[in-house]
């Protein structure tokens, strides 16, 4: 017998829960949501559904200290997935959810960033916890942060031909 939230030990990933974490990213102001399915900041590891919309911009940031590397997969729709070197000059560009790559493992401190290429995508990510706002992510120096008025520019530069 199948129960579509699960029990005390499961949490089930299936249509019903992409559908409803994609219509929060939708009425989300920053066009994205995290659905954690771990219980807390102080878990190991981190595992959770990042749900993105097109024209949603994640600063490029780095994982470095503590160094934490981040594994994507994805579940629906396409991303687009970018590693920098320090300078912000692209040295990857990988689109997951097309021509057969559904995932990506980026090691710890290097460059990266995410985009929705299809209308909405959803991943599910993991990482190392705990978390902590403080340490979690180092923004580039080189990229605008969220909500400065070049990002859309930004974004839409990595998005050309997609």
């Amino acid at each position: 017998m199948s129960n579509s939230s699960g029990s005390a030990d499961t949490q089930l990933i299936d249509a019903s829960l992409l559908e409803e974490v994609v219509a929060r990213a939708l009425q989300s102001e920053r066009g994205r949501i995290n659905h954690n399915f771990h219980a807390g900041p102080s878990d190991n590891p981190h595992r959770f559904l990042n749900a993105l919309t097109r024209g949603s911009y994640c600063a490029p940031h780095r994982h470095a200290a503590p160094p934490k590397a981040e594994s994507f997969l994805v579940l629906t729709g396409e991303v687009l997935v970018l590693l920098f070197d320090d300078q912000g000059e692209i040295r990857e560009r990988h689109v997951l959810g097309r021509a057969g790559l559904v995932g990506i493992d980026i090691r710890a401190a290097a460059w990266h960033t995410i985009a929705a290429v299809s209308p909405t995508a959803v991943c599910y990510e993991v990482k190392p916890g705990p978390w902590d706002p403080q340490t979690d992510k180092e923004f580039a120096p080189w990229a605008p942060r969220e909500g400065q008025p070049e990002t859309a520019h930004v974004l839409e530069s990595w998005l050309v031909g997609f």
